[in-house]
């Protein structure tokens, strides 16, 4: 198996995510349009399913909007139509909930560190935490469709993340973000978010936090996505 992650900045990759795949036998391909090399995959190339990673100041509801927008919603309505894996996160979550039916809204770029409650007890076949930190840096908000399933909401009761049918996941949050991965994020754009230093102090604070939970989130996921080799 092999996932295709699309890369919409330098900085923001799969992070802490990256070993639970590799310790599960996964291989996965960044696709890094941005940077004039490895495109965007084919449709075709799907099969093992598609992980739309965050964009930084990117966004999607028209203030900032990522180049490569409508080619990923298509990608990711293919995803859907054919039952294949799909996880979007930040601007990845946004482009997902567009072509699930649903839609993203215009919000200033946002660094915020907080935490996400779990809506039920079976969300994640019961793996997701009944609480876990959740590190924003994001333009704008994914709203997912009515036929969502909500299974966690942040503090201002915003969706953080959600479920379209057995294989789709929209993280509002990167849920394996690591401290250096915001730094480098700051550093490769003209434009940041208010209050840096308070924002990654308070990221640092719980970056331990952060990779116990991902731990029973990716148990979770990997079981509804398929993404276990069975042969390791």
């Amino acid at each position: 198996m092999t996932i295709q992650v699309v890369q919409h900045t330098s900085a923001e990759y799969l992070g802490l995510i990256e070993d639970h795949l590799e310790g599960r036998g996964m291989r996965f391909r960044y696709c890094r349009p941005f940077a004039g090399k490895t495109p965007l995959p084919k449709p075709d190339a799907l099969g093992d399913g598609l992980i739309l990673l965050g964009g930084g100041p990117w966004g999607s509801a028209g203030t900032r909007d990522v180049p490569t927008l409508s080619q990923e919603i298509l990608l990711a309505t293919k995803c859907l139509e054919k039952e294949l894996p799909i996880v979007g996160v930040g601007l990845g979550a946004q482009i997902l909930a567009i072509a699930a039916g649903g839609r993203s809204e215009p919000s200033a770029l946002e660094f915020s560190v907080g935490k996400a409650a779990r809506v039920s007890e079976k969300a994640l076949s019961g793996y997701l935490p009944p609480e876990y930190p959740l590190a924003i840096y994001m333009r704008d908000w994914p709203v997912p469709p009515a036929h969502a399933e909500i299974l966690a909401r942040d503090e201002k009761g915003r969706a953080a993340l959600w479920q379209v049918g057995a294989r789709a996941f929209g993280f509002a949050g990167h849920p394996g973000l690591k401290v250096a991965m915001v730094e480098d994020l700051i550093m490769e754009f003209e434009e940041a978010p208010q209050e840096v230093a308070t924002g990654l102090a308070r990221l640092r604070a719980v970056q331990r936090d952060i990779e116990d939970a991902l731990v029973p989130i990716m148990t979770g996921l990997v079981q509804l996505t398929g993404w276990i080799n069975v042969s390791v």
